[in-house]
Formats: structure tokens, C-alpha cells, sequence
């Protein structure tokens, strides 16, 4: 499992927007309650092969049924413990690593992403940026409105100030009203849409009005004493009024899970307990008196992330035994070993890994990871077509591109080395240091050819309007 974060700084925003700026951020959250991350702070993203590919197999019926599997909508995780989810583009929907954590079952969140994809297959986020242009010339003369009462009001004694102070903040309110409105009216759709897919693709909505369910009983006292047209979402009461009679007529609201794939979702949970949380939790939730797969998967991970790496060992090896074929048991090995400074023996477990689950692009960094530790030039060459491989699937992937330049460090090929850095600097949005790296590789190319062209595209970027450059 690796860490990563990108930090989008903010704008600024005129004092009339900032009373609106929670709607541009991620107001489709779909629990009624405030999203965690706002657009202006950093994104704590939480990369994880195994999970990946389980979320990808959940999304991919869904994304079919609503018309979207040609747009390449991914799932991005992060590391938030409260239970939420949103979309803010048509390209990811974004879900928080408590919701993971804490759905039960596989259905549960199947019908969270169903319910997300329906904001993405209503084109939600682009009438919603619409609106928000309308919202804005309408602010806009409000507020001038509003500033020439106030400075007629300077000249007289008639009361005209006051009255201007009132009109900005009484239109900035309607402004408010309206957008809320139709954000409201947003999410009922992508209830309605969420169950339709889940019809669609045979599986039940059970588990999505459970979820919403739960949280809607948790928020009911909040909500009772909250204005309902200040609220992004439709109260609790008669928003799951409508969801149960919806969900309740699906001929296969009585649908469970299949076992294999319950059986792979309680490792997901089991795997993120290890990773995120204290010894003493992950043994509460998973004590030793639990013996079945994912108990011993998380005690194993928490053994070797808080430096029990032999114990973690002897773990990780029973756990192969029993699913010999598990990619992600000879992934979490190879991981332990490289991270404990012994890259060389985590080479064999990891190729392991990269065999059973040829396109996981993330083992195949770690491999690659691995085998530049090491030190030996012809171990680099191993490494280079693997990470090659890795950031041309995943051209934003900083870490390939760092692990690249490493290995053709150890090689002495300069020009490589430098490319392979200034990409990686670019991918983590410091441009300053890509283009001194790219310009120097452009001295180590020979004019014109390819690394040379590449290198001169980053020296030659210009961020967006808007944007800060590192």
C-alpha cells in the first residue's frame, strides 16, 4: 500500500462567492453531511493494488448500465475516516477510506458508487457549473446594487446605506437558496438513477438504502432544528421515504452478495485496519481468538508495520500456504522485506506477485523499487521495462517516474536519469524543479530526438491561469 498527496492551492474568491464556496468544492457528498476535503486543502490519496482492482470490479457493471464504461471512470480513495462519498468531474468518484472501512458488505458500497455514478451519467457537474455562472452574474449585480445604495447612503441621511448592506446580503442569501435547491434536487435524481442500475445490472439496493439509511438516523436530531432550504441534500425523513419505496419495489431487493466476493471485501477491510490503524484496534477488531483469513491479514500487517517483521513473516507465509495464488499475500511479503531494508529477498515474493496479477501497475513499481535497492546494474536493466511499462499506463504516476530515474542512475545514463526526474517532479506539480532537470537533460539529448523533445515539452509548459507554480 503507498501514500500519496497533491496539494491544490486555493483561489481567491470575491467576498460575495465565499458564502457559495462549499458548493463548488464537493457538494455531492452523499451523506447529508459536510465533505472533509475541500477543494482548497490537499488530497491524502491511498493507493492500493489489491483494493483497486475489488473497487474496479465493483464500479464496472455499474458504469455499464448507466453508459459510462467507454469514459474511464476510476474509483480514488482517500484517506478520510468519516463515511463519505463524491464525485467533482466525470472522470473519478471519490471515496472516503471510512466508507470502506465500515461498509459490511460488498452491497453496501456497490450501491454507493451507484448512487455516484448516477451524478456523473446526469451530467450533474456540468449543470451544476451552469448554474453557478448564472448564481455569479447574479451575485455580481446584487453586489453592485447593494455597493450604490451603501454609497448613497454615505452622502445622506435617508438610510440608503443600510439598506444597500441589507439588499447584498438578502440576495446573496436567495442566491444561496436557489443553488441548494438544486443541488437537492440533484441527489434525489441520483437516488432514483443508483437503484436503476442496480436493477439494471441484478443486484439489490438493500445495501444503498441501508447505508443512507443509517446516516440519515444519525443526522435526524442535527436536522430537525436546521433550516431543510440550507441543506445540500433532501432532508433525511423525506429523501428515504422515497428511497425505501424505490428500493423496496427492485425484484431483487433480497439479493446477497456472492461468497467469494464477500470473502475478498472482508479482506479489503481487514487489509486497510492493518495499514491505518493502532495495534490495540486492529486487535480489538481482529482479536487472536479469530483465526479466519482476514483476521490473521490484518494482525499480519500491523505485525510488520510497527516492526514485528519476523512475526509478520511467519504470518504472511501461513497465509500464502492457505491461497498460494493470492497475488496480494506475496505482494504484502515483498513489501514487508523491501521496507525493512532487505530488498534483495523481497525480490521473489514480489515477482511472484507481478505473475499472478500481470497488470497490476503498482506491483510493478514495487518490484522495480526492489530490484534498483539492490544496487546491481543488471537489476536495473530488469527494473527499466517495468517501470517503462508502469508510467505508460499511469502517465501521472510520480513515483515510476522517481524509481525510473534511479535505475538509470545506476546504469550512468544521465540523460534518462535527468528526463526520468524532471517527469516526476512534474507529475508531483513542482514545475520549477522539472524544468531545471528537463533543461538539463535537454543538454544530455541530442537535438531533436526523442528524450529531447520530451524534455523540451516540460521546459516549455506554462501551468493554467490561476495556478501557483512551485
Amino acid at each position: 500500500m503507498s501514500f500519496g498527496a497533491r496539494v491544490n492551492r486555493p483561489r481567491r474568491r470575491t467576498p460575495a462567492w465565499r458564502a457559495l464556496a462549499f458548493v463548488t468544492s464537493c457538494a455531492l457528498a452523499f451523506s447529508g453531511m459536510p465533505a472533509r476535503v475541500q477543494a482548497q486543502g490537499g488530497l491524502p490519496l491511498i493507493r492500493d493494488a489489491e483494493i483497486e482492482q475489488l473497487l474496479r470490479e465493483y464500479t464496472a457493471p455499474i458504469l455499464h448500465a448507466a453508459g459510462l464504461a467507454q469514459q474511464n471512470v476510476h474509483v480514488v480513495i482517500i484517506n478520510d475516516r468519516t463515511f463519505n462519498a463524491f464525485v467533482v468531474d466525470g472522470k473519478r468518484i471519490f471515496i472516503n477510506v471510512g466508507a470502506l472501512l465500515d461498509a459490511k458488505t460488498p452491497n453496501e458500497i456497490i450501491g454507493v458508487l451507484a448512487h455516484e455514478s448516477g451524478h456523473i451519467a446526469g451530467g450533474h457537474l456540468t449543470r451544476l457549473r451552469e448554474e453557478l455562472a448564472h448564481a455569479q452574474t447574479a451575485a455580481i449585480v446584487a453586489m453592485l446594487i447593494g455597493i450604490g445604495a451603501t454609497l448613497a447612503g454615505s452622502r445622506s441621511s435617508s438610510g440608503a446605506g443600510s439598506i444597500g448592506v441589507a439588499t447584498i446580503n438578502s440576495s446573496q442569501s436567495v442566491i444561496q437558496r436557489t443553488l441548494l435547491s438544486y443541488v437537492r434536487a440533484q441527489e434525489e435524481q441520483a437516488d432514483k438513477a443508483g437503484v436503476k442500475f442496480l436493477t439494471m445490472t441484478q443486484q439489490s439496493p438493500k445495501g444503498m438504502y441501508d447505508t443512507f439509511k443509517r446516516f440519515a438516523d444519525k443526522i435526524e436530531f442535527q436536522t430537525k432544528y436546521i433550516d431543510p432550504y440550507l441543506q445540500t441534500h433532501p432532508m433525511p425523513k423525506e429523501r428515504m421515504d422515497a428511497l425505501e419505496e424505490l428500493a423496496k419495489s427492485s425484484p431483487y431487493w433480497d439479493k446477497k452478495d456472492p461468497p467469494e466476493l464477500q470473502a475478498r471485501h472482508d479482506l479489503m477491510r481487514a487489509k486497510l485496519s492493518g495499514f491505518l490503524e493502532r495495534p490495540d484496534t486492529v486487535l480489538h477488531r481482529y482479536p487472536l481468538s479469530d483465526t479466519s483469513l482476514p483476521a490473521r491479514y490484518a494482525r499480519a500487517i500491523s505485525a510488520y508495520r510497527y516492526g514485528d517483521l519476523r512475526s509478520a513473516l511467519t504470518q504472511m507465509d501461513a497465509l500464502i500456504q492457505s491461497q498460494p495464488n493470492n497475488p496480494y499475500f506475496h505482494e504484502v511479503k515483498g513489501q514487508a522485506l523491501l521496507e525493512n531494508g532487505r530488498p534483495a529477498e523481497a525480490i521473489a515474493p514480489l515477482r511472484r506477485a507481478v505473475a499472478l496479477a500481470p497488470n497490476a501497475v503498482l506491483i510493478r513499481i514495487t518490484l522495480a523499487q526492489a530490484l534498483v535497492a539492490t544496487n546491481n546494474v543488471k537489476a536495473a536493466d530488469e527494473a527499466i521495462p517495468l517501470l517503462r511499462t508502469a508510467v505508460t499506463r499511469e502517465p501521472e504516476m510520480a513515483d515510476g517516474y522517481t524509481q525510473l530515474a534511479m535505475a538509470y542512475g545506476r546504469k550512468g545514463d544521465l540523460a534518462e536519469a535527468d528526463l526520468a526526474a524532471a517527469q516526476a517532479a512534474f507529475a508531483n506539480g513542482d514545475y520549477r524543479t522539472a524544468r531545471d532537470l528537463a533543461t538539463r537533460a535537454k543538454t544530455r539529448f541530442p537535438t531533436g530526438s526523442p528524450g529531447w523533445v520530451r524534455a523540451d515539452d516540460i521546459t516549455t509548459y506554462k501551468p493554467l491561469p490561476g495556478t501557483r507554480p512551485n
